[in-house]
């Protein structure tokens, strides 16, 4: 499996970004590719004998609009990722940068699986029974009915071919569980998923307590409420984790729980720790394009170049196309 990596991209770039490529070519025997600026990427290389170097002269920042900096940056190691993949050079790539970027080099140079209507990004929702998937969660803020209607196809696929759900069950992200509640949108959606489910078993509208509880699978959503879950989450996870680090250690007594229970909390952060799963492909793209957290460190890039080799080896986008033919 060849991956190509935007050593460029994200807030640790590159050093983290080539830590994370030496993890996954250790630990997943996979060929990495590297693509970014020589001056700054070489000199980090050296000391791994197993990564490739590929060249970008140009850079797409986080501040800058997603389609004009693709456009303009022929040369962005975005770009350059995205077309080693369409020459058929790498089999995926992963990029922590600009989110929008990352569509729109996907887009522009590898192109949309004919029929999806609106490529998709989604991402690994942990819970007590296993990860969920929910999509989108910022492609597409202002969805029609359809579009969402194919998210749960092509997150269906995602389930059933990279997490190994058969048959995914499917949810609808809603303020509550009764057919009648949500905006227009989601009630359009419910009726149309009800009423012609292909490959997937839809079990309804959920709450975002539900979605937690790992009611289903797949959880779809338009762009806006899906981002606003995730960042909701991952705040609840961030605030709960800072607290007890503040909290115990105030009182001797404190102090000799929290030895106590060191392993059950390290347990628990570990089941719920986004770096374990990396990043999510973007769903409907005619090839891999992993988004990985821009916060990423070295073992979220190693978890989000084994997405896009578990996405790339089980054929995603055929099975995506194949669903949307049914």
């Amino acid at each position: 499996m060849r991956i190509a990596v935007d050593g460029m991209g994200g807030d640790h770039a590159p050093e983290e970004i080539v830590k994370g490529a030496a993890l996954a070519a250790d630990e997943l025997d996979v060929d990495v590719t590297v693509v970014g600026q020589p001056v700054r990427v070489q000199a980090l290389l050296e000391p791994y004998e197993k990564l490739h170097l590929h060249p970008a002269t140009q850079v797409v920042e986080m501040d800058e609009h997603p389609a004009r900096a693709v456009r303009s940056k022929q040369d962005s190691s975005m770009s350059v990722c995205a077309r080693l993949c369409k020459e058929g050079r790498a089999d995926g790539w992963v990029s922590a940068g600009n989110s929008g970027g990352v569509l729109a080099a996907a887009l522009l140079i590898q192109g949309r699986v004919p029929g999806v209507e609106r490529p998709a990004l989604g991402t690994v929702l942990p819970g007590p029974n296993g990860p969920s998937y929910l999509v989108d969660v910022g492609a597409n803020v202002d969805c029609r009915p359809e579009y969402l209607v194919q998210f749960a196809a092509m997150g269906a696929s995602f389930a059933a071919e990279v997490m190994g759900r058969r048959p995914p069950r499917v949810g609808l992200l809603a303020n509550g569980e009764e057919p009648s509640k949500g905006n227009q949108l989601v009630r359009d959606v419910h009726e149309l998923l009800r009423r012609d489910a292909h490959g997937f078993e839809f079990v309804g509208n959920l709450e975002p307590k539900d979605v937690l509880q790992g009611h289903a699978d797949v959880v779809v959503a338009d762009g806006f409420a899906g981002n606003l879950m995730v960042k909701a989450a991952e705040a609840t996870v961030d605030m709960l984790f800072s607290t007890l680090r503040e909290e115990i250690p105030r009182t001797g007594r404190g102090k000799l729980g929290g030895l106590l229970i060191r392993p059950a909390v390290g347990r628990i952060r570990g089941t719920i720790d986004w770096r374990e799963y990396g990043g999510a492909p973007l769903l409907g793209i005619d090839g891999t394009a992993v988004v990985a957290h821009g916060r990423s460190d070295a073992r979220a890039i190693r978890s989000a170049i084994k997405v896009a080799c578990d996405a790339a080896g089980a054929g995603l986008k055929d099975k995506i196309r194949e669903a949307l033919t049914v």
